[in-house]
């Protein structure tokens, strides 16, 4: 059984701060220099937002139906908290939160303390649909954009990929634009052979 191992890191992205007025270059006195900002507290709906949405991420990678419900379940017991996570973790104490893995608190650990949380994510390459696993022979096209080619464009091959780009489908998607598209058709074109791209009538089962 083929195993790939996918590192991400989810990031919360921290308030703007306000622009400096332009009278800040005035000397101040001793004892009057501006007090530090203190950090931002991460609040339970942050936390919760972002478990749900790497369960969702999970889901669109067809993970594991346990792990992807443990984060929707942690998401719901954060939300249910009677203070902020944030402080009961100073102390030093567990989440009072009922099937909380070990694994999965220390995730929530280092997303309130640094801001980021990292996950390790396996794909068991046997459970891949063969269409997916076609795309990913593609340059640029690493296993999350095949799925997601796959399940929101129904591309399942090398020629629906190439077609997708040539009708302009692909920088629709969220997250792709003229250019990425451009590189996939370029990238789709030279797996083709030469007589594929020069005859353009849509392969079987493109929409």
């Amino acid at each position: 059984m083929s195993i790939m191992q996918i590192t991400q890191t989810v990031h919360i992205m921290p308030t703007l701060l306000p622009r400096s007025s332009k009278n800040t270059a005035q000397l101040t006195l001793p004892g009057m220099e501006k007090e530090p900002e203190p950090t931002p507290k991460i609040t339970n709906r942050q936390i919760a937002e972002v478990l749900s949405e790497i369960a969702d991420m999970l889901s669109a990678q067809n993970s594991n139906v346990y792990r992807i419900q443990a984060y929707r379940n942690a998401a719901r017991g954060i939300l249910e908290l009677d203070e902020p996570a944030a402080d009961i973790l100073a102390r030093g104490e567990q989440l009072p939160i009922a099937g909380l893995g070990t694994r999965l608190h220390s995730r929530i650990r280092e997303l309130v303390e640094s801001g980021t949380m990292t996950i390790n994510n396996g794909f068991c390459m046997d459970t891949l649909p063969h269409g997916v696993i076609a795309l990913m022979s593609v340059e640029h096209v690493g296993p999350y954009t095949a799925i997601r080619l796959n399940q929101e464009l129904g591309i399942d091959s090398i020629e629906k990929l190439w077609w997708a780009a040539q009708q302009q489908r692909i920088r629709k998607l969220p997250g792709f634009g003229p250019r990425s598209e451009a590189r996939l058709k370029a990238a789709a074109e030279q797996l083709l052979p030469e007589n594929r791209t020069a005859n353009h009538s849509a392969p079987r089962g493109a929409a």
